[in-house]
C-alpha cells in the first residue's frame, strides 16, 4: 500500500505537499524513515540525535511499543465515536488528564485536536464564564496558529493576519531578565525587586484597560519558543493574586511546558499555582497522535450547566488519540520520566554554562528540566543578537547546518538555539548532542565584535 523508492519520496513531496512556516521554492524537509528512542533515521539510513522532539513534542520518545498497541487495539475495537457518545477510553482519558494537573483540581476535560484549538476554546470557555470580553498575553508567546490563538500570540508571526485576527486581545511585557526593558541600566536588581516591577507592570495594563472588561491573562507558564523564559520567583503567584484580585479568569498555556519537560508534569507546579484552566498537547500523546485539552476548575463548567457552550469538534475525545493519551501517561508513571527529567535538569544547566564559558558568542544560557536554550549574541557586553529581531542570519544559518549535517536535529530560532530532546535521553547522549554543538558555536564565535 505504501511502497515508494527512496528516491521519490523528495521528489513527489516538492510536487505535491504544501509546507507550513515555509517558503515553498525554499523547502528542503529530511525524508524521514523510522525512529526509535532519541533518534531517527533518514531514507539513507543516516541516524539523526533528535535534540527537539520533533516539534518539542515526543516526551517518551520515539517508537514506544506500548503506545503504539494501545492505539493498535482501540482501532481494531472503536476507531470513532460522535462527540455527544461516550466510549471507555474517553473516560479513562478524561480521568487520567485531571488526576495529574495541579493538585488533581482541574477535573473536567475539554478534548481538542491540538494546541491551538485547546486554547480558542480556553479564550471562550473564560470569555463565557465572565461575560467579559478582553484576554491579555504576553509580548514574547506563542499560543498556536488558527485565527483567535494567533491573535493571542505576541510574536510578530501574527502580523500577517492582521488585522483579520480576533480582536480583543491586550498584550503585555514578559518579565525577561537578560533583555529587561525596565532594568537596562540596572541589571543587577534584586530578583524580588524584579518581579514587583513585572507584576506592577501587568497590574497596570490591567487598571488601563478596565479590569470589569478582561476574561481572562493567558500565559504560557514557561514561555517556549520565543525564549525558555523562566519566571522569577513569586511571579506566578503574584499573576495568581492579581487574577483573584480582579476577578479575572488565570489560564495556563502549557502545551510546550507540560508533561514532565520541566522536570514537574507541569511547569506551574513549580510555583506551587493552580490556574482556572489550563492547555496542553504536544507531550499528551507525546505526537503519536493528535490530541490538545483544556483542563479547568469545576466552577468554570458549571457555568454552561444550564446554557449551552457553543463550540465543538467532530474529532473531540477521538478514540485512537485518547488510547495514546492514556497510554502515553502510564509510560510516564511506569518509568518515571518527570523525575527522570527532573534529574536531567542540573546536567543539562551544567552543559550549557560549559558551552556559555568556553564560546565568546555565548550571551547566556537559560534551562528548567529539559527544556533549555542558548542566546547566540555579536557582543556580550551590549547583547547585541546574531540574528536581528524576527530574522535569521548567515552565522545562525551555517550553524544549524552544522548541526544537521553532523546528525544532531534541532531548533534555532531567531538568534537562539533550543535544547528539547526527549524525556528518555541519557547524559551520555546529552553529551553526544552538546559536543556537536560546541563544534558549531565556533561559527558564531567567529563573528563576535
Amino acid at each position: 500500500m505504501f511502497d515508494l523508492p527512496n528516491d521519490e519520496i523528495l521528489s513527489l513531496s516538492k510536487e505535491h505537499v504544501f509546507y507550513t512556516w515555509s517558503a515553498q521554492s525554499k523547502v528542503n524537509p529530511i525524508a524521514v524513515q523510522r525512529a526509535k528512542g532519541v533518534y531517527f533515521w533518514d531514507v539513507n539510513d543516516k541516524r539523526y540525535l533528535d535534540f527537539n522532539s520533533m516539534t518539542m513534542c515526543v516526551n517518551i520518545g520515539h517508537g514506544d511499543e506500548r503506545v503504539i498497541k494501545a492505539m493498535q487495539e482501540q482501532a481494531a475495537a472503536l476507531p470513532y465515536a460522535a462527540p455527544g457518545m461516550t466510549t471507555k477510553v474517553r473516560a479513562l482519558a478524561s480521568k487520567a488528564v485531571a488526576e495529574v494537573t495541579p493538585g488533581g483540581k482541574l477535573s473536567k476535560i475539554l478534548f481538542t485536536l491540538g494546541g491551538a484549538d485547546a486554547n480558542e476554546n480556553a479564550i471562550k470557555l473564560a470569555r463565557g464564564y465572565t461575560n467579559r470580553f478582553k484576554i491579555l498575553t504576553r509580548y514574547r508567546s506563542y499560543h498556536g496558529a488558527t485565527m483567535g490563538a494567533m491573535a493571542a500570540t505576541g510574536d510578530p508571526r501574527r502580523h500577517m493576519w492582521e488585522p483579520g485576527t480576533m480582536p480583543g486581545v491586550v498584550h503585555f511585557l514578559d518579565p525577561y531578565r537578560y533583555r529587561s526593558t525596565f532594568h537596562r541600566t540596572n541589571p543587577d536588581i534584586s530578583e524580588e525587586e524584579f518581579t514587583r516591577d513585572y507584576l506592577n507592570h501587568l497590574e497596570e495594563i490591567i487598571r488601563y484597560e478596565g479590569p470589569e472588561t478582561i476574561a481572562a491573562v493567558l500565559m504560557e507558564s514557561v514561555t517556549g519558543t520565543n525564549g525558555i523564559i523562566i519566571p522569577p520567583e513569586g511571579y506566578m503567584q503574584g499573576v495568581r493574586a492579581l487574577c483573584d484580585k480582579y476577578g479575572i479568569v488565570m489560564i495556563a498555556d502549557e502545551v510546550m511546558s507540560g508533561f514532565g519537560r520541566t522536570g514537574k508534569w507541569f511547569a506551574v507546579d513549580h510555583w506551587n499555582v493552580v490556574p482556572d484552566i489550563m492547555t496542553m498537547a504536544k507531550g499528551l500523546t507525546s505526537a503519536y497522535a493528535p490530541l490538545g485539552a483544556v483542563a479547568m476548575k469545576p466552577e468554570i463548567a458549571a457555568a454552561f450547566d444550564e446554557r449551552v457552550f457553543e463550540s465543538g469538534l467532530t474529532y473531540t475525545s477521538h478514540p485512537v488519540s485518547l488510547a495514546a493519551a492514556v497510554a502515553n501517561i502510564h509510560v510516564m508513571r511506569e518509568d518515571k520520566l518527570v523525575e527522570h527529567a527532573a534529574a536531567m535538569g542540573p546536567v543539562v544547566k551544567r552543559m550549557l554554562s560549559d558551552l556559555g564559558e568556553a564560546h565568546p558568542s555565548v550571551g547566556d544560557v537559560r534551562s528548567i528540566g529539559l527544556f533549555g536554550i542558548i542566546e547566540v549574541v555579536k557582543n556580550r557586553k551590549t547583547r547585541e543578537p546574531m540574528a536581528p529581531w524576527n530574522g535569521s542570519s548567515p552565522e545562525m544559518t551555517a550553524l544549524r547546518k552544522f548541526c544537521v549535517e553532523h546528525g544532531l536535529f534541532l531548533y534555532t530560532h531567531w538568534h537562539t538555539v533550543l535544547i528539547i530532546p526527549p524525556l528518555v535521553i541519557s547524559e551520555e547522549q546529552l553529551k553526544e548532542g552538546m559536543e556537536i554543538l560546541d563544534r558549531a558555536l565556533a561559527i558564531t564565535d567567529k563573528a563576535v565584535e
